[in-house]
């Protein structure tokens, strides 16, 4: 599809609701963090419309959208996925968790210290922030997200990781400048998997 303000609402308004219905699922505290992702992904595409109708620039819906796409994420995926795991099974999201919390504090402080900006590239936008070694960054962040998914003992979080990975290749390919962009609208789209894993989960005894 094209990507443009409309197709953003409808896509971030569609997720969005999906992450409600996953919330709704009278979910342990501890699973809360991961199910409310396609509520935070929704509303990140949301606010990516605000930003085509502003037409890029430096404005606050960019400064918002760039904080939860990076320092945002990096973190709070790795520690949904330990948060949700078997007591017995969280060392195995310790290295993606560390990795997220190395690369948000990163992330952060140069959001912080650097100015970020979105540029309209066709269907397309590409946000301009200046990253020391953007390649270690990069690696750390797909490690967070990604590692951490794969890392996961259910297969719904395994099935997830896996099409977070083939997004983020193709996303490479063949937008390698609006990585970022691309990449969270296609997560945004496949999060709508944690619905599955949410049906899945115990629920929580009645008192």
């Amino acid at each position: 599809m094209c990507w443009s303000a409309t197709a953003d609402l409808v896509a971030g308004t569609g997720v969005a609701a999906i992450g409600v219905a996953c919330v709704a699922r009278r979910h342990r505290v501890r699973d809360l963090p991961l199910a409310s992702l396609p509520l935070l992904l929704g509303a990140h595409q949301i606010v990516e419309s605000l930003v085509w109708r502003a037409g890029g620039g430096a404005g606050p819906a960019t400064v918002a959208w760039t904080v939860i796409a990076l320092p945002l994420l990096a973190l709070w995926v790795p520690l949904g996925v330990w948060c949700a795991a078997p007591p017995g099974a969280r060392r195995r999201v310790l290295v993606p968790l560390a990795a997220g919390a190395a690369t948000a504090a990163v992330l952060g402080y140069v959001l912080a210290m650097r100015p970020v900006t979105a540029e309209v590239r066709g269907h397309t936008l590409g946000y301009l922030v200046d990253l020391p070694q953007g390649g270690l960054i990069i690696a750390g962040y797909l490690l967070a997200t990604v590692g951490s998914l794969l890392s996961a003992t259910d297969r719904w979080l395994r099935m997830l990781g896996v099409l977070a990975a083939v997004g983020a290749v193709v996303c490479v390919a063949l937008w390698r400048l609006e990585f970022v962009s691309t990449w969270c609208a296609f997560a945004a789209v496949c999060s709508v998997v944690l619905f599955g894993w949410a049906r899945r989960r115990p629920p929580v005894p009645r008192v």
